[in-house]
């Protein structure tokens, strides 16, 4: 399968604002640095009145009706918006499955291992996916399986709190489970 290569462009952090004579609608509702509503009145009144307070005169609100402007300074109005985003967009995660896989036949110390593994996934707001496969004679004592996952679990509830989203459960030859963070 062919790997598409191209760049995507990127989403701007913040929508364009429209300032001063980028307006174009003909009368506009203003508000003043405050926030207090001065009223309906035409954008070259309202441009006019935010020269005076040496500011800018900025669209808020493009899609009420009439448009809903500001008199403000638009740097720093660009600023404060672009930190909100760029805040707004640390504390977003999307969570992922991450897949563990386990054997019936894994020692004490691989498990403990796994288990640290899956709580940083856990930590970090991801999800965990056990998967066992079963090979030959295992096929016959899946209950050697959940065993595993039992043990795995007791051992992770004891350092996180967890909530199991599927139970374990044998499709064909594997034993799998998912487990998020509470």
């Amino acid at each position: 399968m062919r790997i598409s290569r191209k760049k995507r462009p990127n989403k701007p952090l913040i929508p364009i604002y429209r300032k001063n004579e980028g307006i174009k609608v003909p009368e506009i509702r203003v508000l003043n640095t405050e926030g207090e509503n001065l009223g309906i009145m035409s954008t070259k009144d309202a441009i006019e009145l935010a020269r005076k307070e040496e500011m800018d005169l900025v669209e808020i609100n493009p899609k009420s009706e009439p448009p809903v402007c500001k008199i403000i300074d638009f740097t720093h109005f660009k600023y404060q918006k672009e930190k909100e985003a760029r805040k707004q967009k640390t504390k977003s995660h999307e969570s992922e499955i991450k897949g563990l896989r386990l054997s019936v036949r894994i020692s004490d110390h691989d498990l403990e291992i796994r288990v640290e593994q899956a709580q940083k996934f856990l930590d970090r707001g991801d999800k965990v996916k056990l998967e066992i496969t079963l090979r030959g004679r295992e096929n016959a004592k899946p209950s050697l399986a959940f065993d595993v996952i039992n043990k795995f679990k007791a051992l992770l509830t004891q350092k996180i709190e967890i909530k199991e989203e599927q139970e374990p459960t044998k499709q064909s030859n594997k034993v799998t489970a998912i487990y998020c963070k509470k």
